[in-house]
């Protein structure tokens, strides 16, 4: 078997965010992938895939089923992987076929890489087919000893006082601050349901045994509003292109509260609470300046607070 080849962008990716962790990941990279496909009996049948944390290899299995074997570092997030696509079954999910609780690695069905939900050039369609995804993954009830989004939101509003003065404007301290009142509202009432955690349409690919399947989920229990903000802010072009940025995002955002059932002021809630995670983790990350798009989102759900 010829030597597997981890490539540069991975490699970069990881010794930024996971430092010594992420490259000694990466050198055993082609050592643990060998092993995996020798003990599972797999034969590799193209180029090797990545996006920023897994190196994906498309395998046909010893009966000549086509798979997809997924390695990525075992950490908080992605340990709860095999743990929801196995209660999930196949269910809107790309279906497990076989994981190593040791290394984090994942044997999936083999799904169209070539072909995500983006390539749906309708925006409204795209947003109900993932929509009507998200409500049959979170119909499930998160099993005991997933990782919770009450401590996830505490957590992040014990990070607010720190995290202020790096603000310069009112402006974006106003949005911090929104989102830190609303959180806090909400934190003693988290749900209880399996949350994706990051559903957008290039985590949902084209299938055989149904035309749409999410993929790399990074579950944990929590309430189904914590997951509407991947799709909100993604394909974002659109969104400016419609020349009325609030009333795109609202429209958006009432649609996956419509299909899904939920009440709406838990999921504005929980959608700023998904906006203050990712402004924390870009203070965290040593920006100056808050996203343009999260506080674009934040500004457009005023109204409904």
């Amino acid at each position: 078997m010829s030597e597997i080849e981890v490539p540069a962008e991975l490699a970069t990716t990881q010794s930024k965010y996971n430092g010594e962790a992420g490259r000694a990941w990466i050198a055993s990279l082609p050592r643990l992938a060998a092993d995996h496909l020798e003990r599972w009996d797999l034969t590799i049948t193209g180029g090797s895939m990545h996006g920023m944390a897994s190196l994906v290899l498309p395998v046909r299995t010893s009966d000549g089923t086509p798979a997809a074997l997924k390695l990525q570092i075992l950490d908080e997030e992605t340990e709860s992987e095999p743990v929801g696509l196995r209660l999930w079954d196949g269910d809107a999910a790309v279906r497990l076929l076989r994981s190593d609780e040791t290394t984090g690695v994942m044997l999936l069905e083999r799904l169209d890489s070539a072909r995500s939900l983006s390539s749906v050039p309708d925006d409204t369609k795209a947003l109900q087919i993932l929509t009507e995804l998200l409500a049959r993954l979170v119909a499930h009830p998160a099993p005991e000893g997933m990782r919770r989004l009450g401590d996830i939101a505490q957590a992040m509003l014990d990070q607010v006082p720190s995290a202020l003065p790096t603000f310069h404007t009112d402006e974006e301290r106003r949005v911090v601050q929104t989102c830190a009142a609303v959180v806090s509202d909400l934190v003693a009432e988290p749900g209880d349901r399996l949350l994706h955690w990051d559903l957008h349409y290039d985590n949902v690919l084209a299938g055989e045994r149904e035309p749409w399947l999410a993929i790399d989920p990074k579950p944990l229990a929590g309430d189904p509003g914590f997951d509407l903000l991947p799709a909100i802010d993604n394909r974002w072009d659109e969104i400016v292109a419609t020349g009325d940025v609030g009333r795109a995002v609202r429209r958006r955002f009432d649609l996956m509260v419509e299909i899904l059932g939920l009440d709406r002021q838990r999921a504005v809630g929980w959608t700023y609470g998904r906006v203050l995670q990712n402004v924390l983790w870009d203070v965290e990350d040593g920006e100056e300046q808050m996203d343009g798009v999260q506080r674009a989102i934040a500004e457009a759900l005023y109204p409904y607070l």
